[in-house]
């Protein structure tokens, strides 16, 4: 795990901790725990499906909560990858992997702000758009041995 990447603080936390959606507001959630670091993500994948990179928190499962999901779609890319959408607006909110079944990624830019987030790494920076330069003062891995 990267040195700079918190886990999920105030996992014990009931009470609502962040709120977000999509842009046309189709998809709306609630955040009742914890929440992951931001990590930027550079795999091809997650370039394709967003369009640049994939910054996103993550949070125990059992802590979303869909308030409006009339337009959540989900694209499954394997076996053990999905990405949820809006089918309205079409942005990306979630990402789920069947090994991380007890978590859930959540799109940072779909979060309401402030968030009282930050960035903890980026990870497949290896894969990362050759247009992007990457911070320096982010620790990258070229995998994702950095998240767990």
């Amino acid at each position: 795990m990267g040195s700079e990447l918190r886990a999920f603080e105030g996992e014990d936390a009931a009470e609502e901790r962040a709120t977000g959606g999509c842009a046309c507001g189709g998809v709306r959630y609630r955040v009742t725990g914890g929440l992951r670091d931001v990590v930027h993500c550079h795999c091809e994948p997650c370039r394709r499906i967003t369009g640049h990179h994939m910054a996103a928190t993550a949070a125990r499962a059992e802590d979303l909560h869909l308030e409006s999901d009339e337009t959540l779609q989900w694209y499954q890319r394997t076996e053990t990858v999905r990405y949820g959408f809006c089918s309205a607006c079409g942005g990306t909110l979630f990402w789920e992997a069947t090994d991380k079944a007890n978590r859930v990624s959540i799109a940072a830019g779909t979060l309401d702000q402030p968030s009282g987030l930050r960035t903890g790494v980026a990870i497949y920076a290896g894969d990362a758009g050759d247009y992007h330069h990457l911070d320096p003062t982010i620790e990258t891995f070229d995998g994702d041995q950095a998240v767990d």
